[in-house]
């Protein structure tokens, strides 16, 4: 491959480091100590990872247990897909989405009090709000078609707060309501306050609502049964965390007037240069080695995101979904417990200088730091806040500066370099990390696209809602107040959890009464009649 061995800063810059022209994208790996015949002896292990991917491109099995292939790299270039039929779903729906959008726009679509809309309120979770929230906030502009907010979680406070933000304007709000199976909870959940502020309000849902699901779902028959606006497909061979370049994605892109087919293209391009062989022109797979590297292929360090730009703040939240559901696994392909993953973490420069960062010079060594520079630093830097100097300067001179120090430590980093913030680059970045991840699981031999983990939290919590209608059905048929202890014992559960579920009866629940003793054994809880709901 002709790395060759070094002792210069220089000299090793110029060695691990790796330009695509037509993208604007550098990557530095210098800064990682890997010794000179590292990435040789990874070689037969990258070669078997890049045949891996083509092989789930052209529409291998990835999941055994769901007999489900994995697509989302078609979405930016249908014509790969395996068969006709998914090619033209493919386009079809982001033709669908953007006629749509124009319908909206043009005024054409309007809501149910006949005005234009205004708003967006996109009702998802996980990769479903997430894809959604890092575009919507690392693209938008106050000259945005429609102003986004999000329902992202279960939280009564939280969506209320959305809700208040919103306030008049709900009549010209427009909601897509995103689930591919439509039983999430929290999205349901979501779904119903929605649909109760319209109740409200006096308006119908119908006029006011679209769907982001999978054919046949419980929400698509919902929708079809209240008359929505539009429903929009979610593959079954697309992931959540992955679906960013789905109708999850350019629905609320192409409502908001951003760049869907720049955001598609550039994802388009990073897919095509990562699909080489030659490691040293590989970005995807130069940053897979780099995790495998700093982690002894254990996870064993942590990957600390920096990006130095405040439109890509979510990005490392966007990456903690991406990495860690991807990769955090306890079996590895051949069923071994190998307890897999890598922690990520991080937040935005130069905000770190007066953070964390004085732990990552100087505290545990248990991490790397992948820098994220924006070269060209948009609108608003022409004011000099010294002779020669502007804002954008000191912030490239915070990252230099940072790197440097944590280098004199010992500490490692990884620098990725993009043009601008905007569509292209952003869904070049996407689908950079998109592959390495893809790559880094088969170098470590497991499975990245399913997510086991999650199913079993979902149970657990469905199962706590079941034991929490038991223990308030004891406390109803009570004669007098009773301690945890007895409710334990009358709903069949431990203690602890009967607890935990009557302290939050009693604070969410008006005719549920506390009243604490000396200690919580002897605190009592009682129905209180007429209490109300």
């Amino acid at each position: 491959m002709g790395w060759m061995n070094t002792n210069t800063h220089w000299a090793r810059f110029k060695q691990f480091f790796l330009r695509y022209s037509d993208l604007g994208f550098f990557l530095d790996i210098s800064r990682m100590n890997f010794p000179e015949d590292f990435l040789c002896g990874m070689a037969g292990a990258a070669d078997l990872a890049v045949r891996n991917m083509r092989e789930l491109e052209r529409g291998a099995i990835a999941n055994p247990d769901e007999n489900r292939m994995v697509g989302h790299y078609w979405l930016r270039a249908p014509e790969l897909a395996p068969n006709e039929e998914i090619r033209r779903a493919i386009e079809g729906t982001r033709d669908g989405i953007v006629e749509f959008a124009k319908g909206i726009h043009s005024g054409a679509i309007r809501s149910g009090s006949g005005e234009r809309f205004t708003d967006l309120l996109l009702i998802g979770i996980g990769g479903s709000a997430l894809g959604p929230q890092l575009v919507s906030d690392a693209l938008g502009t106050r000259k945005d078609a429609m102003r986004v907010h999000f329902f992202d979680n279960t939280d009564p406070d939280g969506m209320e707060r959305v809700l208040c933000g919103i306030g008049e304007r709900l009549r010209t709000t427009l909601v897509a309501v995103v689930s591919k199976s439509g039983g999430t909870k929290e999205t349901r959940n979501g779904m119903l306050v929605a649909r109760a502020a319209y109740q409200r309000a006096g308006m119908a849902v119908g006029p006011h609502f679209v769907a982001v699901t999978g054919e046949g779902s419980e929400l698509d028959r919902t929708a079809e049964e209240e008359g929505w606006l539009r429903r929009f497909p979610m593959f079954d061979w697309v992931g959540g965390r992955t679906s960013v370049m789905s109708a999850v994605g350019l629905l609320p892109m192409a409502l908001q007037g951003l760049d869907v087919m720049g955001f598609l293209e550039g994802a388009r391009c990073m897919d095509e240069h990562t699909r080489t062989d030659d490691i040293a022109k590989n970005m995807a797979m130069l940053l897979a080695l780099m995790w495998y590297y700093a982690g002894g292929g254990k996870g064993l360090r942590d990957m600390v995101i920096l990006p130095y730009k405040d439109r890509l703040l979510l990005f490392s939240r966007y990456l903690q979904q991406l990495v860690m559901e991807s990769l955090g696994k306890e079996l590895d392909l051949d069923g071994n417990v190998v307890n897999q993953g890598i922690a990520v973490y991080g937040n935005k420069g130069s905000t770190d200088q007066h953070a964390y960062v004085q732990q990552l010079r100087d505290g545990l060594n248990n991490f790397f730091v992948t820098f994220v520079e924006v070269r060209e630093p948009g609108e608003g830097d022409e004011l000099e806040v010294e002779p020669g100097i502007r804002c954008g300067d000191y912030l490239q001179g915070f990252l230099r500066g940072t790197r440097a120090a944590l280098a004199e430590k010992g500490r490692e980093s990884i620098t990725l370099s993009i043009p601008r913030c905007d569509a292209r680059s952003l869904g070049a970045l996407i689908a950079l990390y998109d592959r390495a991840v893809g790559f880094y699981a088969s170098l470590v031999n497991i499975n990245a696209y399913h997510q086991p983990g999650v199913e079993a939290g979902k149970k657990a919590a469905a199962q706590t809602l079941q034991l929490q209608r038991r223990v308030e059905e004891v406390l109803r048929s009570a004669v007098a107040p009773m301690t945890v202890e007895q409710v334990g014992l009358e709903a069949g559960c431990d203690p602890e959890e009967a607890w935990h579920i009557l302290v939050h009866l009693a604070a969410s629940r008006k005719y549920i009464r506390h009243v604490e003793g000396r200690n919580i054994t002897e605190d009592t809880f009682e129905f209180v009649q007429g209490g109300g709901r």
